[in-house]
């Protein structure tokens, strides 16, 4: 039987475990401690750091591991990394780990490959911010350089909101630096891909929703995104000189764009599948399972992506408006074969966050239909028989 290492056991590593344990595989959740869904589903648990390289490489030596790889989140990504140029398996490389983990490395290789960007700066929390930020226009962007799901991300828009977004990114750290970029004022579209032996095997671009907090926050996503021909033409240019400037091979790839007069600008890229059903809409869109493609890449299979199908789907996060206890859920929906899943991630009587980022979401809806119209509309019907209270 063939051992798998998934790194993290939350709610977007959950799809990974049960695919992989479908498919006969020996599952092994590597987390640190907490209320994760995931350990009640692993065949073995291993309470370490995900960011923790070393410790993990050992765990895998001594488990002589098939596969390593994760869902949804950037923190375990440079961990895959080393473990796979250690061991020698399939997936995402040290370096180009390292890269996709920095946001200051990303921006240089993209300066350095000539990828269409924001403009920026390295600042460190003792530089002068004035100084540092002169030949910049507002708004600005302050974000930490290694966080992940938003957090560390402020928009400002003005020199007197200067320290209080330094504090804010600061507590979402671990580096003694950030960076700060010029905001593009455009739309905000993103694309999943996969890269696998240097191919790049499909290039799904999608829409988003987003919730504006202190920064744009996607709350769900909707494929096919109406763009004209050139301006996906050009989006996959980007994406793929991207790609090459991050080193990016044998991984999924979550990408963030804004589009500003037709051209498109890449903000950054991640070596792992996206977050907020983004999963789900690449495997309902293209009709194969993603989550078994994943798995298979990451065990060094022959992997074939075929996209010759296309379903118009739509997804929304369900969240909450203010901290407390949730005191009840009520989903009135019927069986509909265009209503593709609608999962609560708590239950009555726990305790929830008002929504402002990804991980305080408390459940998802995804949705399908002939056309992206039905499928959205399907979307808001199946979202207003769902009632949630939150004391």
């Amino acid at each position: 039987m063939k051992k798998l290492m998934i790194m993290g056991a939350g709610i977007y590593q959950v799809p990974l475990i049960k695919k992989a344990k479908e498919m006969g595989i020996y599952t092994i959740v590597v987390s640190i401690p907490g209320n994760y869904p995931g350990f009640a589903l692993a065949d073995q648990v291993i309470y370490e750091n995900t960011v923790d390289y070393d410790r993990v490489l050992e765990v895998a030596r001594r488990e002589q591991i098939d596969g390593i790889v994760t869902a949804g989140t950037d923190v375990a990504v440079i961990t895959i990394g080393k473990v796979c140029d250690e061991l020698g398996l399939t997936g995402i490389s040290f370096e180009a780990a390292r890269i996709a983990s920095n946001k200051i490395r990303m921006k240089k290789k993209y300066e350095e490959y000539g990828v269409r960007t924001a403009r920026f700066r390295e600042v460190s929390f003792e530089d002068d911010l004035n100084e540092k930020t002169a030949e910049l226009n507002f708004p600005l962007i302050f974000k930490a350089v290694d966080s992940s799901g938003s957090r560390g991300i402020i928009r400002v828009n003005s020199r007197e909101e200067f320290e209080n977004a330094r504090n804010i990114v600061r507590e979402n750290t671990r580096a003694d630096h950030f960076i700060v970029e010029e905001f593009i004022e455009g739309k905000e579209f993103g694309a999943q891909a996969f890269v696998y032996h240097g191919e790049v095997q499909f290039i799904l671009p999608h829409g988003d929703y987003v919730f504006q907090g202190d920064t744009g926050v996607p709350i769900g996503h909707f494929a096919p995104y109406d763009l004209d021909s050139e301006t996906v033409a050009d989006a996959k240019i980007q994406l793929e000189q991207a790609i090459k400037a991050m080193g990016l091979d044998n991984c999924a790839v979550n990408a963030d764009f804004i589009l500003k007069d037709g051209r498109t600008y890449v903000l950054e890229l991640g070596g792992r599948s996206g977050a907020t059903c983004l999963a789900e809409l690449v495997s309902i869109y293209y009709g194969f399972d993603y989550y078994k493609k994943m798995i298979q890449a990451a065990l060094g299979e022959e992997v074939e992506f075929p996209t010759d199908h296309a379903v118009p789907n739509a997804s929304m996060l369900l969240r909450s408006e203010k901290d407390g206890v949730i005191r009840s859920i009520v989903n009135q929906n019927i069986p509909d074969d265009d209503i593709c899943e609608i999962q609560f991630d708590y239950q009555e009587g726990d305790s929830v966050k008002k929504f402002h980022v990804g991980p305080h979401r408390i459940g998802h809806v995804i949705t399908k239909g002939k056309t992206l119209e039905a499928a959205v509309d399907k979307l808001k019907e199946a979202l207003s028989w769902i009632r949630i209270e939150v004391e």
